[in-house]
C-alpha cells in the first residue's frame, strides 16, 4: 500500500530498473546532466576532477548523475595519457602544456583549478607509495594506475610503469583500504596489473585474442573487468552511427554529441571487434565480474564513438552480442558495479536504498534494446520530466 500523498505511476507494460552505473567515464557537470537523461544515475570517473572534496556542488543536485572519481592516475612522466594532450608530452608540470580537456570540467560552481590536484607522476616504487596518501588526502575514491606503452593509441614507446612500482603502489593503497584499478589495453599490461594485485581492470585488452592463460590469471585473481567494448570499437575506427540514428538517442543529444557519436578514435584499425567480444565471453564464462563502462569523455570528434548515458545502452547491447543474457548485462550496469565499488546504497531496488530508478517501456531483461525506451528517471526519488527536447527535475 502506497503511503498517503504518494505519487502513483501507472507502469503497466513497463519495467522498473535500478539507476544505471557507468563504471568508466571522464566527465563534466553538463555530461552528468546528459547521463541522467538516459537513466545513468552514477558515473565513475577514471581520470578527472570530481574527487570527494570537489564534488559538493553535484552531490545534492538531482538534475545531474552522482559521481565518484580516481582523481588522476599514477603514470610515469610522459606516460599515458600525455599522447592525447597538446604536443603529446610533458615534463610533469601541467602548467607547461596545453590544458587537458577535463580542466574546468566542474563548471563555474566547482571552482576548478590546479592548486589542489595531485598529479602522481611516478618512476619508482617509492614515488608511487608516496603519492597514495596524497591522492587519498585530495579525495580520490579509488586509485588508478596507467599501464600503457602507447602501442594501441598509435604512440608506441611511451614510458611504462614497472612491475615493482605497480606492486608497491597497490600494496600501499590496500594498506589504506583503497580500491585499485588499472588502465590496460594490451595482454601484457593486463598481466602486469594482475601480477601487481590490482582489484579491477577498467579496460579490456584489444591487441590480440585472449588465451586460456590470461583468462585463468584474471579469474584467479578475483579482479573485475570493465570491458569498454564501445571504446575498443571506436579505437578500431567503428563509429556509433546506428546508435546516433536511433530517435530514442538523437532526441536527447545536441549536434556536438551527435557528431561525436558518428566519429571514432580510429587509432587501432587493425584490431578485431570479434576477438574483443570473444574475450568478453571467455572472461564471463570463467566467472569474472564484468562491469558496464564506456570511457566516454567530451563532445569532440577525436574522442568519438561515445556519448554520456547513451553509450551505456550501447555497451549493454554489445555485452549481449558477446553472449551475456540481457539480465546479466543489466546486472553489469547496476548491482555488480555497486558491489565492486562499495556503493552499498544503490544498484538494486530495495527499501532503504537510494531511489535512483529508471522506468522503461517493454522488458529489457528479455530484449536489451528496450532499455532505451525511457519513460521516466528518478535520482534520489526526484523525477526528471521531459520539457520539449530536454529533461528537467520537477
Amino acid at each position: 500500500m502506497a503511503p498517503d500523498g504518494s505519487d502513483v505511476v501507472d507502469a503497466a507494460g513497463s519495467t522498473l530498473l535500478p539507476g544505471l552505473i557507468d563504471a568508466h567515464v571522464h566527465t563534466s557537470v553538463e555530461a552528468l546532466e546528459l547521463a541522467l537523461t538516459f537513466g545513468v544515475t552514477t558515473e565513475l570517473e577514471m581520470q578527472g576532477m570530481f574527487t570527494r572534496q570537489r564534488r559538493e556542488h553535484v552531490t545534492g543536485n538531482d538534475r545531474v548523475a552522482d559521481v565518484r572519481s580516481a582523481g588522476f592516475g599514477i603514470t610515469p612522466p610522459g606516460g599515458h595519457p600525455s599522447e592525447l594532450m597538446g604536443d603529446g608530452g610533458h615534463d610533469g608540470d601541467p602548467e607547461d602544456d596545453e590544458a587537458p580537456p577535463w580542466e574546468g570540467a566542474e563548471g563555474e560552481d566547482g571552482g576548478s583549478s590546479w592548486s589542489d590536484v595531485v598529479m602522481p607522476f611516478s618512476t619508482t616504487p617509492e614515488e608511487a607509495v608516496a603519492f597514495i596518501p596524497q591522492l587519498e588526502a585530495a579525495g580520490s575514491d579509488y586509485i588508478k594506475f596507467m599501464i600503457d606503452d602507447g602501442s594501441v593509441e598509435g604512440a608506441p614507446g611511451l614510458p611504462l610503469l614497472g612491475d615493482a612500482t605497480i606492486a608497491a603502489g597497490v600494496a600501499e593503497a590496500h594498506r589504506r583500504g583503497l580500491l585499485t584499478v588499472a588502465h590496460t589495453l594490451t595482454v601484457d599490461a593486463t598481466a602486469s596489473a594482475i601480477a601487481g594485485g590490482i582489484d579491477g581492470l577498467v579496460h579490456l585488452f584489444m591487441d590480440r585474442p585472449h588465451t586460456p592463460e590470461i583468462v585463468r590469471s584474471v579469474a584467479g585473481s578475483g579482479a573485475f573487468v570493465v570491458p569498454c567494448v564501445v571504446l575498443n570499437a571506436s579505437m578500431m575506427g567503428i563509429p556509433a552511427t546506428e546508435l546516433a540514428a536511433d530517435p530514442r538517442v538523437s532526441s536527447r543529444l545536441d549536434d556536438a554529441w551527435t557528431a561525436t557519436l558518428r566519429s571514432s578514435y580510429d587509432r587501432y584499425p587493425q584490431g578485431s571487434l570479434q576477438d574483443v567480444l570473444a574475450s568478453v565471453k571467455a572472461l564471463h564464462d570463467a566467472g569474472v565480474d564484468l562491469l558496464v563502462g564506456t570511457d566516454v569523455s567530451f563532445p569532440l570528434p577525436a574522442f568519438g564513438g561515445m556519448a554520456h548515458g547513451a553509450s551505456v545502452h550501447h555497451e549493454l547491447q554489445l555485452l549481449v552480442r558477446a553472449g551475456l543474457t540481457p539480465l546479466e548485462a543489466l546486472r553489469a550496469a547496476t548491482s555488480t558495479p555497486a558491489r565492486r565499488f562499495g556503493l552499498s546504497d544503490r544498484g538494486r531496488i530495495r527499501e532503504s536504498l537510494r531511489a535512483d530508478l529508471l522506468l522503461v517501456d517493454g522488458d529489457p531483461t528479455t530484449r536489451i534494446a528496450d532499455s532505451l525506451n525511457i519513460q521516466q528517471v528518478w535520482r534520489r526519488g526526484a523525477p526528471l520530466l521531459p520539457v520539449g527536447d530536454r529533461w528537467y527535475v520537477r
